[in-house]
C-alpha cells in the first residue's frame, strides 16, 4: 500500500470479504473485549502480531513501539502509553499471558546499537531506546558476532525484568494470575522462537 486510495480499496475488500464472513463476531466485539494475551511488539511493518499467531479480532490486546520495549515502572507526571495501556490489560481485563516478541532486523535495536548522535537516533527515539544501555553494554562486551540478533533477544529480557517492576504486575505474577513469556520472530524466515522460562534460551517452534 502506498496511498490512501489504497488504504480505502482495502478497506472496501474487507466490508465485502472478512467482515461479510465474520459480521456476527463484530456486532459482538462491538459489545465489549475479553482478550485473555497481552502482546508487546515492534511497530515495524512486518511484524504483524495477529498475522504471525493467526489471531482472531478480539483475541490479542496489542501494543507495539519501537523495539518492543517495556519501560520501568516510574510513577510520575510523565506521558506513559505503554505503562497506561499494561495497567489497563492488567487490572481492568486481567490479562493471563504477557508476551514480549522482538524481531530479526529491528531497527530500534540497531539505533540502539549504532549510538546517539546516528541519523537512526532522533529527539524521540534517543530516550526510548536507552532503556536498551545496560543490555547494549552487556552485548559490546560478550563480542558477540552479531551483535544485531544477541540485543534483540537482550531487548526481549530487558522488558520481561521491567514488567516485573509493576507492582500489579508482579503482584499478579506472584498469585498464579499472570505469566509472561518471551518470544522472536525471524522475518526472514517466518520462524518463531520462544523463550524457555526454565533455560532462559529461545527456542524454535516447529510449524
Amino acid at each position: 500500500m502506498k496511498t490512501v486510495e489504497d488504504l480505502l480499496q482495502g478497506y472496501r475488500s474487507f466490508r465485502k470479504g472478512i467482515y461479510s464472513k465474520q459480521a456476527a463476531l463484530y456486532r459482538e466485539l462491538g459489545e465489549g473485549q475479553n482478550p485473555r494475551i497481552m502482546l508487546i511488539a515492534c511497530a515495524d511493518s512486518r511484524a504483524e502480531p495477529s498475522d504471525i499467531f493467526n489471531a482472531a479480532p478480539g483475541q490479542l490486546f496489542v501494543v507495539r513501539n519501537v523495539a518492543n520495549l517495556v519501560p520501568p515502572y516510574q510513577p510520575d507526571d510523565g506521558l506513559h502509553g505503554v505503562s497506561a495501556a499494561l495497567e489497563y490489560a492488567v487490572n481492568v481485563l486481567k490479562i493471563e499471558h504477557i508476551v514480549v516478541m522482538g524481531h530479526g532486523g529491528c531497527g530500534g535495536i540497531a539505533a540502539s546499537l549504532a549510538g546517539e548522535g546516528t541519523p537512526e537516533i532522533g529527539e524521540f527515539v534517543t530516550p526510548w531506546v536507552r532503556l536498551l544501555e545496560a543490555a547494549r553494554a552487556r552485548v559490546v562486551e560478550s563480542g558477540s558476532i552479531n551483535p544485531q540478533f544477541a540485543l534483540e533477544l537482550e531487548g526481549v529480557e530487558t522488558s520481561l525484568g521491567n514488567l516485573m517492576s509493576f507492582p500489579f504486575v508482579k503482584r499478579a505474577v506472584e498469585a498464579g494470575e499472570l505469566e509472561l513469556h518471551g518470544a522472536w520472530f525471524a522475518i526472514k524466515h517466518g520462524e518463531l522462537h520462544w523463550r524457555n522460562p526454565k533455560t532462559g534460551r529461545f527456542e524454535v517452534i516447529e510449524p
